[in-house]
């Protein structure tokens, strides 16, 4: 709808130019006598109308104009709004051309992110900037309380303990430690609190520098409750520490090397991966942030009106079995109900990866995770989005997928005959289901306080193993909040500020459950097979039939 420009007084005239044209020449004659004289008589009672409704306007203006600005509040049309009254209150009538030209234009960059803390000053040394994290202050009413009980840990914390069981009884020496040294990225020493790294060799992207963010905001979240450690850090994919090396009586101890993921034939240690914390060069946000995100997006559209069919989009150059997935898209000749779309890398980069966001991505009914050369940090999303996640059969786990269970939290599709596979994995009956408790899995057993949690546990009994007394070497350099955000920039600097810690928390960690007995194994790892082996089984059903139906 147009406004409309009929009605638009102007300000009323000044008072001085009303004063002037009731004088002439200083003398005190009337006005209405002066237009008596100057006209003929036949016009004096037109002449008088217009001047007294002059009059009237001058004195009425300014109560119209405020009149306008109340009575706009409470209904009255836009039609008999001022041009300056709309604009304030009748946006919504707008054409996109005109809001345009009312509106600010939006802001070329981002605003830079605010640093809570004071940066280096000039006569200040990296060794000088790092301040202690104040521990909680308890008020006189908490210390006569008994301390709140934690809760227990998910299931998926108890992989600790195997983690960690090759050290068990030989416990870790300095010269283990060292030998991990040789693929990794850095050395992390935490002595009284604090956090000192020695870099090593590169790491891809910011995979080092946002994980050894998150063991700095560990510590400010728990201050002085992480205890003196020495580990070793190898930010690569794919483990090295192969269990077959370490086999036989004569067999030395293993390197304990903290990485990303694991699989069946390794021994390397098993921690959260960097992007919870962010990861700048392909703009994901940090998790906390992005899992309230992804929740919305699954408010906003219901199953039913979600597409029905299985989607994936990804990098398909990283590994062989990607590319072969490719084969199962839409064509002329087969409709495998799956469609997949290959990441443009140069393209994505170049626009920011706008276009790449993970909320909006949860528009179907089934979402794929393949793996590329190893495990991928896209499961966690693709499990979060309400979609039944169809799960082509992993070599690798990270720290929290050995707590996922096939057909209850996942459909797991074969390696070696995808496309069939994934064809009646779509339209199962339980899919609706199958997709709400792996997003009720990932959304309440996957916060950010359960992921600070298992560091907390992992680093503690990884601690309880050290046969020596960890000290920091001459190369070491210390990091806390402020030396890693004040020399970041740009999205590094924001995501740093988006997931930094900013108090000790409240509350103790979750209490770690024991380990697992021999028979709780052999139970968990057979009800896997078994419901893995009962889809094939399906699958295969369903494949014999299908010439009897042409």
């Amino acid at each position: 709808m147009q406004r409309d420009q009929s009605f638009s007084p102007g300000p009323p005239p000044p008072r001085w130019k009303i004063g002037r044209h009731l004088k002439v020449a200083g003398k005190s004659h009337s006005f209405a006598s002066m237009v008596a004289a100057a006209l003929p008589s036949t016009r004096v009672v037109i002449v008088l109308s217009i001047v007294f409704s002059l009059l009237a306007a001058a004195v009425s203006v300014p109560w119209i104009n405020s009149s306008l600005i109340i009575s706009s509040t409470t209904g009255v049309p836009a039609a008999i709004t001022t041009s300056k009254t709309s604009i304030i209150t009748s946006n919504a009538s707008f054409s996109d051309k005109e809001q345009r030209a009312v509106l600010p234009p939006p802001p070329s960059t981002p605003p830079p992110a605010i640093i809570p803390f004071s940066c280096s000053a000039a006569n200040q040394t990296k060794s000088t900037i790092c301040r202690a994290i104040p521990s909680i202050q308890l008020s006189e009413k908490s210390l006569l309380s008994p301390p709140p009980l934690p809760s227990s840990c998910p299931d998926y914390f108890r992989w600790i303990h195997e983690d960690l069981k090759p050290w068990l009884r030989t416990g870790i020496t300095k010269e283990m430690v060292e030998r991990a040294g040789r693929t990794a990225n850095f050395r992390l020493v935490i002595m009284g609190g604090r956090a000192f790294v020695q870099r090593l060799r590169p790491s891809f992207q910011t995979r080092d520098v946002f994980t050894l963010w998150g063991l700095v905001q560990l510590l400010r979240r728990y201050p002085g409750r992480v205890p003196d450690l020495d580990l070793m850090f190898d930010t690569v994919d794919y483990p090295v520490v192969k269990a077959a090396d370490y086999r036989g009586r004569n067999a030395s101890a293993p390197p304990p090397l903290f990485r990303y993921c694991g699989d069946d034939s390794s021994l390397d240690v098993v921690f959260p991966d960097w992007s919870f914390w962010g990861w700048p060069e392909i703009n994901i946000k940090p998790w906390e942030k992005l899992e309230k995100e992804l929740k919305e997006a699954n408010e906003k559209i219901k199953w039913t009106d979600r597409e029905p069919y299985a989607y994936w989009k990804g990098n398909p150059a990283v590994a062989a079995t990607r590319r072969d997935l490719l084969r199962c898209n839409v064509s002329q000749s087969h409709d495998w109900n799956a469609r997949l779309y290959a990441q443009d890398w140069q393209s994505e980069t170049h626009k920011g990866f706008s276009e790449s966001n993970l909320a909006s991505q949860c528009i179907h009914r089934y979402k794929i995770y393949i793996e590329g050369s190893a495990w991928s940090v896209s499961e966690k999303y693709i499990l979060a989005c309400n979609s039944m996640t169809l799960i082509v059969k992993p070599q690798y786990y990270d720290f929290f997928t050995r707590g996922l269970m096939p057909v209850q939290h996942y459909w797991p599709v074969r390696h070696d005959d995808k496309c069939r596979s994934i064809k009646f994995a779509v339209v199962r009956n339980k899919a609706q289901a199958i997709g709400n408790e792996a997003s009720d899995f990932i959304h309440e057993k996957l916060k950010m306080d359960y992921v600070y949690d298992y560091m907390f546990h992992l680093l503690n009994e990884y601690a309880k193993l050290l046969k020596y007394k960890p000290t920091k070497s001459r190369r070491a350099i210390e990091l806390c909040a402020e030396t890693m955000a004040c020399s970041a920039e740009n999205l590094t600097k924001q995501f740093m500020m988006d997931s930094m810690v900013k108090s000790p928390h409240g509350s103790p960690p979750c209490s770690l459950s024991p380990p697992f007995n021999p028979m709780e194994l052999r139970v968990l790892q057979r009800r896997k097979a078994n419901s893995i082996k009962q889809v094939e089984i399906w699958e295969q059903r369903a494949w014999d039939r299908e010439p009897k139906q042409q």
